[in-house]
């Protein structure tokens, strides 16, 4: 009788994951976008004018319609009202829309057109945003930058949207699964976004010899078009699954705003939020510095323009090779043989080592730094299968608050006294540089996971929609911090090359000591309250 059960997609291990890919890619798209100017943040300022103030305020700006206006909050409850299908192709289309905008900022198109002057002359002061400080424009801010922004806060809406959508849809095909082990794959996928945005964004800005930061912009563009694309054909598996089921996209018993209230009452809850926040605050904002940061702290020598290693054909190569390393490490959780996954382990490494090498050939903090997620890619799927069959979910939270602090303190202290040594600066940034993003791996493959264990189904959407707001709170606010810190503690320096990012990264690992108290009660809370976390998800 058993063989004659009717098998769902969901029961077909190769369906289930490309689900996942479909979902992974997408956000890997919208990685990329989100820090695509983060590694040429130094051309920012000699072609477009912006200070550290400028740039800190307009990245801030991805998440200030999601705080103040609330947007995640309403996508949490479109989420639950009308289904994953619906909400992920509409943050796929929000994301496009607010991308074209921001690449439309940075074009020669704008510059010098009667937008520009609009955008000169206006928003300059916003009442009531400027009494209580949260304003998304200054006086004085750039034209170009209040553009930009503009499309930024768009394109947050719908990335922010399409995170929260994907989580709902990962425990919609998961659960009772490989539940951690898919959102820890999910993250370290589309964290490679992160290593092609370091190494492609400066590429297409330097093309041809020529200087132009909107073609780094118009490269995003093109893949978040791609990312619609995917959220549109897993739409198709998604509504495939829902009829075999006999699930329906729109709940039988609707969302109320009570829900929200036992989602708010539950210590739990807030736990999780907060350790998200700072995790996520400690992390995003020092990406679209971290370029910055190393070439204030490292020795680059301008490499020969006729060399092999200043040519776009290398950064492809090294792109290649990085895809090895990611490929390698992440392959090798799957492999049940011992030979093949010490085989592809070793491969990965060895592609790490050359990888790393080009980087320093290139003598490129943008090619050192997008060493990022590498390490994360081989060790989620290890840490995300542990919290599934063995649990222990809050001790990594401890774990990774701890490597965190380190990280950050090295940068602040070590690595600025080996400016001199050129070799020794270089591998100290490789290693702090990797264990930063492996300890970031941590927050996917355990926290994430958690959060069906706190609240109802039915309102999963938006339990992930308050952690999201919660966190965006974080994300707005520590970037824009970090440029002011900057420009607070480096009065006078004009060379964007010799600013002093001691204070900036000090004050990011005191989140980190923030977030390793919060483990530690969390852990608390759990053994007394009984929430499971420490618990396996696959029993």
């Amino acid at each position: 009788m058993s063989e004659n059960v009717q098998k769902t997609l969901r029961d077909s291990a190769a369906l289930r994951w490309l689900a996942l890919i479909l979902l992974a890619g997408a956000m890997f798209c919208s990685y990329i976008f989100m820090d695509i100017l983060s590694p040429i943040k130094d051309l920012m300022q000699e072609t477009k004018g912006w200070d550290s103030t400028a740039f800190g305020t307009m990245q801030g700006s991805e998440t200030f319609l999601n705080v103040f206006v609330f947007f995640l909050i309403f996508a949490g409850i479109i989420l639950d009202k009308m289904g994953v299908r619906f909400t992920a192709i509409l943050s796929g289309a929000v994301m496009l829309v607010g991308s074209v905008i921001n690449w439309y900022a940075l074009t020669d198109m704008f510059a010098g057109s009667g937008l520009e002057k609009w955008f000169t002359d206006n928003l300059n002061y916003i009442p009531v945003f400027d009494e209580l400080g949260v304003s998304p424009f200054y006086q004085g801010m750039p034209a170009s930058a209040k553009f930009s922004a503009i499309g930024f806060m768009i394109f947050g809406c719908g990335v922010e949207m399409a995170g929260i959508t994907v989580s709902r849809g990962i425990v919609k095909w998961f659960k009772g699964r490989e539940m951690a082990l898919a959102m820890g794959s999910e993250m370290a996928l589309a964290r490679l976004g992160v290593a092609t945005c370091m190494i492609f964004s400066p590429m297409f800005a330097k093309w041809g010899g020529e200087v132009s930061v909107s073609r780094s912009v118009a490269f995003g563009v093109v893949l978040l078009m791609i990312a619609l694309i995917m959220f549109i054909v897993y739409a198709f598996m998604d509504k495939k699954l829902d009829s075999q089921t006999g699930e329906a996209e729109e709940k039988d018993d609707p969302f109320k705003i009570s829900d929200l209230g036992k989602i708010l009452s539950d210590s739990g809850f807030w736990l999780v939020a907060l350790l998200c926040v700072l995790y996520y605050s400690a992390i995003f904002p020092f990406q679209k510095y971290a370029v910055n940061m190393l070439q204030c702290n490292l020795v680059f020598h301008e490499v020969d323009p006729t060399s092999i290693w200043a040519s776009n054909t290398v950064t492809i190569i090294q792109y290649l090779i990085m895809l090895v390393v990611a490929a390698g490490a992440f392959a090798s959780n799957f492999s049940k043989n011992k030979t093949a996954k010490y085989g592809l382990m070793g491969v990965a490494v060895a592609a790490l080592v050359v990888f790393c090498y080009m980087g320093y050939m290139r003598q490129s903090a943008e090619t050192v730094f997008a060493v990022f997620p590498l390490l994360a890619v081989g060790i989620t799927p290890i840490l995300g299968n542990y919290v599934d069959h063995k649990g222990k979910a809050a001790t990594m939270l401890v774990l990774g608050s701890l490597l965190l602090i380190a990280c950050h303190l090295t940068f602040a202290f070590v690595l600025p006294a080996f400016k001199g040594s050129e070799v020794g600066g270089i591998v100290i940034a490789y290693l702090t540089i990797l264990v930063l993003g492996a300890s970031f791996s941590l927050v996917p493959a355990s926290l994430w996971p958690s959060v069906p264990k706190l609240v109802d189904e039915k309102i999963i959407g938006s339990a992930y929609a308050l952690i999201f707001w919660i966190q965006n709170i974080g994300l707005w606010l520590f970037p824009l911090l970090i440029g002011k810190v900057l420009d607070a503690t480096n009065q006078g320096v004009t060379d964007p090359d010799k600013l002093d990012y001691t204070a900036p990264l000090v004050m990011l690992a005191s989140l980190g000591v923030a977030a390793l108290v919060l483990g530690l009660i969390l852990k608390v809370v759990d053994k007394k309250k009984g929430l499971g976390l420490e618990e396996p998800n696959i029993k």
